[in-house]
This record gives structure tokens, sequence and C-alpha cells, in this order.
């Protein structure tokens, strides 16, 4: 596996109205703590998983804790519109705290990850995926995924939303970086 390989994309690469302002590259994330809050929804309940953002940033705030970064969704298992995603939308936080019942705590798996920022809508980050699928195809990548029953469970496939809709409300403006954790 070449690490930084790119056979696909060009720097500002544009696709189907999503522009990628990177191309794949790899890189090692350290092991890193986190709060969350685990949902299990459809794509057509996608609104009850956004809804927790506010909600883990009130809690931390109830706490005072600081997040130590953007938040993000944690994909487990990849749904559609009929079966369940299962995730969790969190935030990484400095030193690992303890949850209750609704919250959470979780770590952020060390290891080598393909990464990809997403220009644009979240509701179009798929394209975005199929750049990233294609490279690691067409490079070797296997993800660190391992089937559970019927279900296929992501060691580390993470999205971290970059742009505070507050500042940018624009979504053809906001920024998404896309994490695969790469079986090693």
């Amino acid at each position: 596996m070449a690490e930084n390989t790119n056979k696909t994309l060009n720097q500002n690469a544009k696709t189907n109205d999503t522009k990628v302002i990177n191309k794949p590259v790899v890189e090692i994330r350290a092991k890193r703590p986190y709060i969350s809050i685990p949902i299990e929804v459809t794509s057509k309940e996608w609104g009850k998983a956004n809804a927790l953002v506010e909600e883990i940033f009130a809690w931390l705030g109830e706490k005072g804790v600081q997040p130590s970064g953007a938040p993000f969704y944690r994909y487990l298992v990849i749904g559609d519109t009929e079966k369940n995603f299962k995730l969790e939308v969190g935030v990484p936080i400095t030193s690992p705290i303890f949850g209750d019942d609704h919250v959470i705590t979780g770590s952020i798996p060390a290891g080598k990850y393909a990464t990809l920022v997403h220009i644009g809508r979240p509701d179009r980050i798929s394209s975005s995926f199929n750049i990233l699928e294609e490279w690691a195809k067409e490079n070797g990548i296997e993800w660190d995924n391992q089937m559970e029953g019927e279900d296929e469970v992501w060691g580390g496939r993470f999205e971290y939303y970059l742009t505070d809709p507050a500042v940018e409300p624009d979504l053809e403006k906001w920024s998404t970086e896309i994490w695969f954790k790469i079986k090693e």
C-alpha cells in the first residue's frame, strides 16, 4: 500500500456539485477520547441524529467540559432508507470523563486512516464517499471492518463537521472531514 497515493483525483477536484479540496491521503491518528450519544435511524429519520449535536454540546456545558475538536458522526453500521444506520454523534475531549445513561464515553481508535475533505452540502457527501472508495480500490486499501451477523461493522468511519452553522449558514460552503480506518 502506498501512502499519499492518488491515481484518480486532482487537487481541488469537483464532482456532482461537491468540491473535494484535497486528494485522499493516509494519516496516522492517535487514540483520542470522546463523548457521544448513540442512535439508530434510517436516512428518513436523519433529523433525529442531527438534533443530538446540540444535545451533546449542552451536556458538555453542564459538565464544564470543553470540546477538543469538531463534532462528528461515527458510523458503526451503514444503513439506508429502510435499514437503520448505527452511529454515535459525538465530540472529542481532552481527557476521559464519565458519561451517564444517555451520553457514553469512548475513544477514537488509533491507527491509519484515509482522509478526505468534502466541501458542500452534507446531504451530498455520498459523492465524496464514492471518491474515497474508488481511490481505496485502485490503491489496494482495505477498510477496518468486520462482519457481525448480517452487519458490516466499521472499526472507524467518521465525519467531522468543521464548519459552525452559526458562523457559515451557506451549506454549499460547509467543510466535512471524512476518516475511514484502514485495516492493518
